[in-house]
C-alpha cells in the first residue's frame, strides 16, 4: 500500500480513503516518532542532532513499510532548531516514499493569516513538511480552522482535530457546557460530521479522541478517522477500544509510540513489536464486530 506520492501535480486520492485502504491492508496502527530524550537515552544515543537523526532515521526504515500511518510529533524536532527541522523533513519524505502515510503531530491552532501559514506549511504539496494529515486544535473555534480544512482539501491531506483528549486538564473546556447545551466536545465532534457528510468510504477530517477514556458520553459517529492517543505506556490495550468507541470501533485509528519504540533500536524487534500491538487491535475490532 503505497502513501500515494504520486507523480509531481498528480492530485492525491483524498485522505480519507487512502487511510482506510491503508488500515485495511496494513492493519489500523499509528505508531509515533517520538525522539524525546529519556527514549534517545534508551536507544544509547546522545540527546543532540546527531542522535535525533539516527533515532528517526531507524524508526522510518522499521515501520515505513510496515503500519499504516506513522506520526512524527514536532516539538522535539523543533527543539533542535533548524538543523532538528532537517531531520523532521528528511523523516517525512522517506516515511511516505517507503509507503506509510505521514500524521503530523503539531496541534496547531490560529486565526487568520496565521492558520493559513501553518496550513501552507503542512498542507501545502510544495511544502518541504507536507504531511498526508495534521493534527490541530479547535479551541479558537472550529471556523477558525478554516483555512487548513480548504488546504487539506485541495491537496487531498487530512486534518485530525482535537475533540476528547485523554489529559485531565483537557475536561475543564472538552466537557464543558457550550451555549446551546451540548458538551463543548461534542460540539466539536458534529462540526466534524459535517465536514465529512457524504464522504465515502471515509471522511479526511478526524477526531482526536483518547483511548484511556472508559467513560465518553458523546456521539462518535462523525463518518470520520477517530485517531486513538494512549495505547501502551499510558495505560490503555487494544482490549480498551470497544468499551470507549462502541459501534465507531471500524473508524478508529490506535496510536501508539513508547509501547513500540521501546524496543528500538533493533529494527527486527521494533517491526515485531508494532506487529503485535496490530494483531491486537485487529483482534479487538473484530471481535467487537
Amino acid at each position: 500500500m503505497s502513501s500515494d506520492t504520486a507523480t509531481p501535480g498528480t492530485p492525491l486520492a483524498p485522505f480519507g480513503a487512502r487511510l482506510r485502504a491503508a488500515m485495511d491492508t496494513r492493519g489500523p496502527l499509528c505508531v509515533g516518532i517520538d525522539p524525546h530524550p529519556g527514549l534517545l537515552t534508551a536507544w544509547g544515543l546522545a540527546d543532540d542532532v546527531a542522535g535525533l537523526e539516527r533515532f528517526a532515521r531507524t524508526t522510518v526504515e522499521a515501520l515505513a513499510g510496515q503500519v499504516a500511518v506513522l506520526k512524527p510529533q514536532s516539538a522535539f524536532f523543533e527543539r533542535f532548531g533548524s538543523r532538528g527541522v532537517a531531520v523532521l523533513e528528511t523523516a517525512v519524505a522517506e516515511a511516505r516514499s517507503a509507503g506509510a502515510l505521514v500524521l503530523m503531530d503539531s496541534k496547531r491552532g490560529d486565526i487568520g493569516s496565521t492558520m493559513q501559514a501553518y496550513a501552507a506549511t503542512y498542507l501545502d504539496k510544495d511544502s518541504p513538511l507536507f504531511s498526508d494529515a495534521v493534527t490541530v486544535s479547535p479551541y479558537l473555534g472550529f471556523g477558525a480552522l478554516r483555512p487548513a480544512l480548504d488546504a487539506a482539501a485541495i491537496s487531498g491531506a487530512g486534518v485530525f482535530v482535537l475533540a476528547l483528549t485523554s489529559n485531565p486538564e483537557g475536561a475543564e473546556v472538552q466537557r464543558a457546557t457550550a451555549a446551546d447545551g451540548r458538551p463543548v466536545a461534542q460540539l466539536i465532534l458534529d462540526h466534524i460530521a459535517a465536514e465529512n457528510a457524504g464522504a465515502t468510504p471515509l471522511g479526511s477530517v478526524g477526531a482526536v479522541v483518547g483511548a484511556t477514556l472508559g467513560d465518553v458520553r458523546v456521539d462518535l459517529a462523525v463518518n470520520g478517522p477517530l485517531l486513538a492517543p494512549g495505547i501502551g505506556a499510558q495505560g490503555a490495550t487494544p482490549a480498551d477500544l470497544s468499551g470507549v468507541f462502541g459501534p465507531a470501533i471500524n473508524d478508529v485509528l490506535p496510536s501508539v509510540s513508547r509501547g513500540v519504540l521501546r524496543y528500538g533500536p533493533d529494527i527486527r524487534a521494533l517491526r515485531d513489536g508494532a506487529e503485535r500491538f496490530t494483531d491486537e487491535v485487529k483482534a479487538a475490532v473484530d471481535a467487537a464486530r
